[in-house]
């Protein structure tokens, strides 16, 4: 059975729901800190052709799903659920971004518990495709338990090819 990979999933902080082209301006209003993105391999998301390009791909997966703050109702961030591999029993999450005064980890945790929980209901491996040298993005995925595999993987981003880790956690 195929994952279903645009759900609508509630926790205590926050609220996922599909991405739709009308959150187009207010995840670019996010996206547009060159903070977020200074240790990312892409660092050049901030600017708006990036971007636009960058929300396109995620429209078109099938996965992007739009983060918004529970009590606010605010557009707080993005993330996807993408390259899903049925032969090998496992789907990539990723390409998350959330505003800065939503970073510490709390609101990060519970993206992702609430993302794993329901892929693991479809997939039992779910992955993580972080820069090798985006340190805290490696703490982040450590904390909720991700498992380093020892394979590097190459990716081109900013124009540039750059080298990606991978972590997993399994059902």
């Amino acid at each position: 059975m195929a994952p279903d990979r645009q759900p609508v999933l509630e926790g205590d902080r926050t609220i996922l729901r599909p991405m739709t082209e009308d959150d187009r301006e207010s995840l670019f209003a996010v996206a547009s800190d060159r903070l977020i993105w200074e240790v990312h391999p892409a660092h050049d998301r901030w600017q708006r052709p990036v971007f636009d390009a960058f929300f396109d791909a995620g429209l078109a997966s099938g996965g992007a799903l739009t983060i918004l703050d529970r009590a606010s109702g605010a557009v707080i961030g993005s993330s996807r659920y993408d390259c899903w591999e049925p032969e090998a029993d496992e789907i990539e999450i990723g390409w998350t971004y959330i505003a800065r005064a939503y970073w510490g980890g709390a609101y990060n945790r519970e993206i992702k518990a609430l993302m794993l929980a329901h892929i693991h209901r479809f997939v039992g491996t779910a992955t993580f495709m972080v820069g090798a040298d985006n340190i805290r993005s490696r703490r982040a995925m450590e904390k909720i338990g991700g498992v380093l595999r020892p394979d590097v993987h190459v990716r081109v981003m900013a124009g540039v090819e750059r080298p990606h880790v991978v972590y997993e956690i399994r059902r």
